[in-house]
Parts: structure tokens; C-alpha cells; sequence
């Protein structure tokens, strides 16, 4: 009797197979195969998902306003969305701050542009596009200073510069301005900033993105001169996407292709170079 119920039960396990053998379950298979198509890694299928800070500021978004593609970093994720196949309509934007965005864990986003330099220290909780921008060095002072009308290094050679210590903005002071009476020295770029406002100096040199935020949100009166002409040595920009992202590669890939091509030169000169904010100082 042992025997005969071991040998039904073996058929009814037998029979089971051989219906789930013949039953729809390869179209779960079927599914789990197209999760990994060509909008595998998107927050959502179809669109492409990209984050900026609340508020943008001009030059890198216009009239804080990124939908509009106004503006140096918002031109360039409509271009980098072209190049990896989404129309402009399918392009859905976000916002984020600045610290939250690079900080570790899954992200709304496919992609944040809000003048992130790339380092190996947040490479650890993010990734990263190769860079969009590498970042110049910009004299900024206020109106009614000497500096203020000034069109040429050689106008800034008299005056009194300040920029903080140790930074490349410093050293890029020294070798292109050459102030005759040296580069004033501050610990930070804040305490450079008060010395400025404060009549110490006639002007001051940071890098690009932080001129743009100081003259648009903390001098009143605020000014950039110009670009020096040859910042070597400056930050650069990337995209930040989740850590491991699938999708790093490709919009890498895109960035490249943009540069390759001269689109991120023509609009780096649009928003940001001599047609636009910071034109460069000879």
C-alpha cells in the first residue's frame, strides 16, 4: 500500500512538471529579458530623467527654468538627451540639493548637472560622466572699482588682487595678472569676497562657477571682468548618476561625442566665453 501511494505520488509531481513545462511561464522569462532593453537603468521608461539645483542660476540654467534649454548646463543635457536617442519632450526635470544629490544610495534622477566637480572622494558614493567643462578662472569685482571697466590684463597689473591661498585661482593670478604689488592672500574664497566688499582689493579671482553664484547671489553690485586665458589646471564638470549606474557609459559616451563634434565649445562660447558672461581677458 506504502508502495503504491510513493509511486501516485511520484506521477502527480511528474504531471506537474509537465504542465508548468507547457504553461505560460516563459512569458515571465520573456519580461524579465526586456527589464534588460534599452530602458534598463532609467527611472522611467521612455524619458530621461534629469535633476538641477532649486534655484539654477544663470548662466547655467536661464530664468531658473531648465525645461526651457536656456542656459550653458540646461543646452547641454537637451544635447546629451539627442544624442542618446530622447526627444526633447521626453526629457522630465527634477530638482535636488546640491549635497543630496551626491550623497550615497538610490537616486530620482538619471542625471544631475549642477556644477559638480569630479573627485575620487565623491567618486566613492556616485558615479560620474567624463567632464562636460573644465572650469576657467575669472576676475570679479563690484561697479565704481578701478577693475570694473577694465578689458585687458594689463589694466589689472596696477591694482590690488586678492584670491585664496594655495588655490589655482591664486596661482593663476600670479602668472597671468602679475599684480606689481604681488596677490593678496586670503584663507578662503569668503574671505576674499569681504575684503572685496570691503575696499581691500580692487578685485579678486575664483573659478568660473563660483564667480557666476557670487555676482548673482551674494555681491550686490557684483562684476565679472573676464576670463583669464589660460586656466590650466582647472576642476572639471561631470554629470553625476547613481553609483554603478547602467547608464554611465553611454551618456560618457554622449559627452564625448559632443565634444568631439565641437557642440560643447559652441556653447560653452554661447552661455559661458567671449559671446556670453565671461569674456577672456588678453
Amino acid at each position: 500500500m506504502r508502495a503504491a501511494r510513493l509511486a501516485a505520488s511520484a506521477l502527480s509531481v511528474a504531471a506537474l512538471l509537465a504542465v508548468a513545462a507547457c504553461s505560460p511561464a516563459d512569458d515571465g522569462a520573456t519580461g524579465d529579458a526586456s527589464s534588460a532593453g534599452p530602458d534598463a537603468g532609467y527611472v522611467t521608461p521612455g524619458k530621461l530623467t534629469v535633476a538641477t539645483g532649486e534655484p539654477a542660476y544663470s548662466p547655467w540654467v536661464e530664468d531658473d527654468d531648465p525645461a526651457s534649454g536656456q542656459g550653458f548646463e540646461a543646452a547641454v543635457a537637451y544635447a546629451v538627451a539627442e544624442e542618446l536617442g530622447f526627444a526633447q519632450d521626453d526629457v522630465v526635470w527634477v530638482r535636488t540639493g546640491f549635497e543630496q544629490a551626491i550623497a550615497p544610495g538610490p537616486k530620482d534622477f538619471d542625471l544631475n548637472v549642477q556644477q559638480f566637480t569630479i573627485t575620487d572622494e565623491r567618486r566613492t558614493a556616485v558615479d560620474f560622466s567624463t567632464p562636460y567643462y573644465t572650469t576657467a578662472q575669472v576676475v570679479v569685482t563690484l561697479e565704481g572699482t578701478p577693475a570694473a571697466g577694465a578689458t585687458s590684463l594689463a589694466e589689472l597689473e596696477p591694482l590690488a588682487v586678492g584670491a585664496a591661498s594655495g588655490s589655482t585661482s591664486f596661482e593663476a593670478a600670479e602668472a597671468q595678472i602679475a599684480p606689481a604689488a604681488g596677490v593678496q592672500v586670503f584663507n578662503t574664497n569668503d574671505d576674499a569676497k569681504l575684503a572685496l566688499q570691503n575696499g581691500q582689493v580692487d578685485a579678486i579671482v575664483v573659478d568660473l562657477p563660483t564667480a557666476f553664484y557670487l555676482v548673482g547671489a551674494e555681491l550686490e553690485g557684483g562684476v565679472i571682468v573676464g576670463q583669464l586665458p589660460d586656466s590650466a589646471g582647472g576642476d572639471e564638470l561631470g554629470f553625476v548618476l547613481e553609483k554603478d549606474s547602467p547608464l554611465t557609459d553611454d551618456v560618457s559616451a554622449a559627452v564625448d561625442a559632443l565634444r568631439e563634434d565641437g557642440t560643447l565649445a559652441a556653447l560653452e562660447d554661447e552661455w559661458l566665453g567671449s559671446a556670453g558672461a565671461a569674456p577672456v581677458l588678453q
